[in-house]
């Protein structure tokens, strides 16, 4: 497992290229047959990917957590961005097809990760946080979520947002997470942006063609940097840093949060005129 840990706004003002995106994105998460796992300083979450091949991946942080095992004391939501995977917990299967989020709770002691057909791997992303009480297990599809209609194609920004764990949706203790796709020919997410100073929030983007690119800003509104993403790559933003991007064509993108505060519209927005 990798660590990072959190850095000074202040001190970002100084990063190069090189130093941002060393400190923030996510460059390789799914590789076949292995568990990837990072784990941020920034309300203590783990972003973490797999592609299970020809056997079951479990999960297991090593002695990196000090706990006997991954959910001791955390809880996990799943989203499956490949083909169709199954994840076993405490011996109950899960199946999961493309975009169906599965939510895991406090204290499950065995979870492992497969694909339905080896030779066309599932990939599977999650992200984990600290949690307090045991919330159930279960399994949202994302044809049985929400829909959320926002923006507009003048905006270029006309997107669909499914939330699937949150206060109106699968309960955590503080674990939000949802997805968000754009129309085609709309690029622009977030914007205009926002920042919630009590929640830290992690971007997976996918569903890009190789040479596509997604212009992903952060930064205090007011000393704004920007770094190129490329498919199925995440993004680690602060409490404080703005989080939107603008694509060279249209994408997917998964968000998740924990933090403080487990009120989805905890946000404070940024006036265009005050981000430099």
């Amino acid at each position: 497992m990798e660590i990072r840990h959190a850095t000074n706004p202040e001190d970002m003002k100084q990063y190069t290229t090189d130093k941002l995106r060393k400190e923030f994105l996510i460059e390789s998460l799914f590789v076949k047959g292995e568990l990837k796992m990072v784990y941020s300083h920034y309300d203590r979450v783990v972003v973490g990917g797999v592609i299970p091949t020809d056997k079951p991946v479990k999960l297991d942080a090593g002695d990196a957590l000090r706990t006997e095992f991954f959910l001791e004391r955390r809880e996990i939501g799943i989203v499956n961005i490949g083909p169709k995977g199954k994840v076993t917990v405490d011996g109950e299967v899960f199946e999961l097809n493309k975009r169906d989020c599965l939510y895991i709770g406090l204290g499950k002691e065995n979870v492992t990760f497969e694909s339905a057909d080896p030779a066309n791997p599932a990939k599977l992303y999650f992200v984990s946080a600290n949690a307090h009480k045991e919330y159930p297990t279960k399994v949202l599809p994302i044809k049985d979520a929400a829909p959320t209609k926002l923006g507009s194609d003048a905006e270029s920004n006309n997107r669909t947002i499914y939330k699937y764990i949150h206060g109106e949706g699968i309960q955590s203790c503080q674990l939000m997470m949802g997805m968000t796709l754009l129309e085609p020919n709309n690029m622009w997410n977030t914007m205009p942006a926002h920042v919630h100073d009590r929640r830290a929030e992690v971007y997976l983007y996918f569903d890009m063609e190789e040479s596509s690119r997604v212009f992903h800003f952060m930064g205090r509104p007011d000393e704004t940097r920007h770094m190129l993403i490329k498919n199925e790559q995440a993004i680690l933003s602060p409490p404080w840093s703005i989080h939107s991007g603008v694509g060279t064509n249209n994408y997917t993108f998964i968000w998740a949060m924990a933090g403080e505060n487990y009120t989805f519209k905890d946000m404070d927005f940024i006036p265009m005129e005050d981000l430099k």
